[in-house]
């Protein structure tokens, strides 16, 4: 943390002079007398097309306030603050669920490395990053987002982990999660199973972008059998350097959940209200994201999340009815012998979202693009309309699985009820009750690669591997 404050980036004209004139750079604390009032905070750097009328400071709430020049009397460094532009450690932010100043912490967060004086009573967690906002901060040349924090920033950001856990972090990838596809579940699988069959953890930790990890946790789900700890996708809805960010809240959620909670198998953390007290987890195939920028952007479907995080407690939600069968191992057995991996995905599957005026030769296309299954999101119960049905049929001359999904959010398929879902089953469309559209996609993508022949690949998809799957769906 000891490196140079850099110069005022973003500011021109006026405010660069004026700071310049001060002898003060970006990551100084300052002192700064207008006519009207005094503050002191973090001067913070701005993005190119920002105004050129005010400067922006972090105050001791961790909170940015920008002060307009034509009112400032003075301006004088009060003391550096560890924190400058080209440093990704932002220790000095209320992120959620940490309320105020995180300053007493700097002294501890200035050590050369906070894990090698873990406490080793403490439960150790792995902490891989993959990227996404949750490891991202904001460009001050753009004013945008950019993916740049690693997982020991991430650590270093949020001290309160290391209160709870003796945190391993690595970084695995850096991604946004719209780039990543079925090559990186399976890298993500195979080094869980390489840390937890070389070492011995409480719990996984994997940090990943918001917008797909609905799709990675079912993918993980999948991938990794009979897990004897939690694997927990943790990420945030605005990024880690904005006093707004719930990423730490989340983190936090995440661990206590690994380890203080009895499950075994493959979880979503994070918040669930736009309030910072409340961290919902989820279980992997069952989440789906359902906001755009809400902190509580994720909900369970068809069940309850199977346990909260309020404070230093979990707690597990009784209504959910899977978690009897995920109960965790003994600590004596944690290498547990019948923990497998099956890493591998074949991404010629298709999910096509039937809707009023679809063209019936998007189905001959993916025949024709060489894909071997194609799921999908029909309409209430299961439906699609007549047009279709010669394409499925010649889809399924061809050898593809054709499945079927409701793109309603609640609920499950009932292709018996309309004549239409009956004429669907008769060409051979496999219904797959409550499973979630996108859940269905990567179940299928990996069951081909799983499977010696179509009917092992048809019994598996309508098999309850991870959770998908539902007898009945419950009234929540």
């Amino acid at each position: 943390m000891s490196q140079e404050a850099g110069p005022p980036r973003g500011y021109s004209k006026d405010a660069l002079e004026m700071l310049a004139r001060s002898n003060v750079s970006i990551g100084d604390r300052i002192m700064v007398h207008t006519r009207d009032s005094e503050m002191s905070g973090t001067l913070m750097p701005r993005y190119e097309s920002a105004d050129k009328k005010h400067i922006v400071i972090k105050l001791d709430s961790g909170y940015n306030i920008g002060i307009k020049i034509s009112k400032i009397e003075s301006i004088y460094k009060a003391g550096l603050h560890p924190y400058n532009e080209s440093s990704t450690k932002v220790p000095h932010i209320a992120v959620g669920g940490i309320k105020g100043s995180l300053e007493p912490k700097l002294e501890k967060l200035q050590r050369p490395s906070l894990v090698e004086e873990d406490n080793l009573s403490l439960p150790k967690i792995a902490l891989i990053s993959t990227g996404g906002t949750i490891a991202s901060k904001i460009d001050y040349r753009t004013g945008g987002v950019k993916s740049s924090l690693s997982a020991v920033e991430l650590y270093e950001t949020v001290p309160e982990l290391a209160e709870y856990a003796r945190i391993e972090p690595e970084v695995l990838m850096n991604e946004y999660s719209e780039n990543l596809n079925p090559h990186h579940w399976g890298l993500i699988a195979r080094r869980i199973f390489e840390k937890l069959n070389s070492e011995e953890y409480r719990g996984v930790i994997i940090s990943h972008g918001t917008d797909t990890m609905h799709y990675s946790a079912s993918a993980l789900s999948f991938a990794l059998q009979n897990l004897p700890i939690p694997v927990v996708l943790v990420g945030a809805q605005r990024s880690s350097d904005r006093p707004s960010s719930d990423a730490a809240l989340n983190l936090i959620g995440a661990t206590l959940f690994a380890v203080k909670s009895n499950f075994t198998g493959v979880y979503v953390a994070m918040h669930a209200g736009t309030s910072d007290d409340i961290i919902a987890c989820h279980i992997g195939t069952r989440v789906r994201k359902n906001h755009t920028s809400r902190r509580d952007a994720f909900e369970s479907i068809d069940t309850k999340p199977v346990a909260i995080v309020k404070g230093k407690n979990v707690i597990v939600q009784d209504s959910w009815s899977g978690r009897e069968e995920t109960q965790k191992i003994p600590e004596s057995d944690i290498k547990h012998s019948r923990f497998l991996i099956k890493p591998d995905f074949d991404s010629k599957a298709a999910l096509l979202k039937f809707y009023p005026g679809f063209d019936p030769g998007l189905i001959s296309y993916v025949v024709s693009s060489g894909h071997r299954a194609i799921v999908l999101e029909g309409t209430g119960l299961g439906h699609v309309s007549r047009d279709c049905f010669p394409e499925i049929r010649k889809a399924m001359d061809a050898g593809l699985l054709v499945f079927m999904t409701s793109q309603c959010i609640w609920g499950r398929t009932g292709m018996t009820v309309y004549d239409t879902g009956r004429d669907l089953l008769d060409i051979g469309v496999i219904p797959l009750y409550d499973m979630l559209p996108e859940t269905a996609l990567v179940k299928v993508m990996w069951v081909l690669a799983n499977s010696t022949s179509l009917e092992v690949a048809k019994s598996l998809m309508q098999k309850n591997i991870a959770h998908e799957i539902s007898p009945v769906s419950p009234i929540i």
